[in-house]
């Protein structure tokens, strides 16, 4: 059997913001009205601060606002509910993301769903999932969404009805959506994780594998139906061996790229199309605000 096609999520995504560039300019001459997203940064830990930066930039080169607020680690709860709400009140701002994770002494939960849900791109306010979980429209999660779009792209519609998709991996940021979207393009869906008894005969049933369990290569390639699409959400860095580190995914890509039909790699899969899916989010938001018709 062939090797399986390793799907390029990065050029993906590189027509993903072409479209939401053609969409800002379209939205600017027709209204007047230039996107803006706002990113609230808590703290410095460093992967946090890498992440705002490649979103800003992102931003920025689609042709919107980028406003970035950076606050110290030590804000209170009350410091970073009023800047979020200063936010959901600024017109200049239609989409408002606080990174994630928070420090301890702030509660997330309500932190997020203090965000108005027209400006939640991250699409995490409870009113966005819920209208999501009852086949409402709604603002999806960024990774999800990306992830929605690679498969649609690489399977199609037909390719996609029926099918048995496996999502191993139960969190509100990526599982559980990613199951609802599934279940919207008419596949038979199956939540897997760690606890999951046999989880390697589970997945071995389906023809897509969405691994979204943040563990390091815990999917092996004897666990993959042959030809099965797999899509690998997983960001781990793990020691190599000589003192420096590499990133890997929740999936044995050697392994699996031996059995899988296709297969997303890590780095350059499913990560660039997350940025790329806050950008479209970010550009339907504001047509919403603003009564614009949303594109095709």
């Amino acid at each position: 059997m062939s090797e399986a096609t390793v799907i390029d999520g990065k050029a993906f995504a590189a027509k993903v913001r072409e479209g939401v560039a053609g969409e800002v300019a379209a939205l600017k001459a027709a209204r007047g009205v230039v996107p803006g997203l706002a990113v609230v940064l808590v703290g410095d830990d460093p992967a946090s601060q890498v992440y705002v930066r490649g979103k800003g930039k992102a931003t920025l080169e689609a042709g919107m606002e980028s406003f970035t607020f950076r606050m110290a680690g030590t804000s209170s709860h009350d410091e970073v509910l009023a800047r979020v709400e200063a936010l959901n009140a600024d017109p200049r701002v239609n989409g408002v993301l606080v990174q994630l994770p928070l420090p301890g002494q702030i509660d997330e939960r309500a932190i997020v769903d203090a965000v108005d849900p027209a400006k939640d791109v991250d699409g995490f306010h409870v009113v966005n999932t819920g209208r999501l979980a009852t086949g409402l429209d709604a603002t999806v999660p960024c990774t999800p969404l990306g992830c929605q779009l690679l498969l649609r792209d690489r399977l199609g519609a037909d390719g996609l009805k029926g099918a048995e998709a496996v999502v191993v991996g139960r969190s509100n940021i990526v599982g559980k959506p990613m199951a609802q979207l599934l279940l919207r393009d008419h596949c038979t869906v199956t939540v897997a994780h760690s606890r999951t008894k046999d989880l390697p005969a589970v997945v071995r049933r389906a023809d897509i594998v969405v691994a979204a369990a943040g563990r390091p290569e815990m999917v092996r390639g004897d666990w993959i139906k042959p030809g099965a699409t797999v899509i690998d959400v997983g960001i781990n860095r793990i020691e190599r061996g000589d003192g420096k580190t590499r990133l890997v995914g929740d999936v044995r890509f050697d392994e699996a790229v031996k059995v899988a039909g296709a297969v997303t790699p890590v780095p350059g899969g499913v990560g660039p199309m997350t940025i790329a899916c806050l950008l479209a989010n970010t550009v339907a938001a504001a047509r919403r605000q603003h009564g614009a018709p949303e594109p095709d």
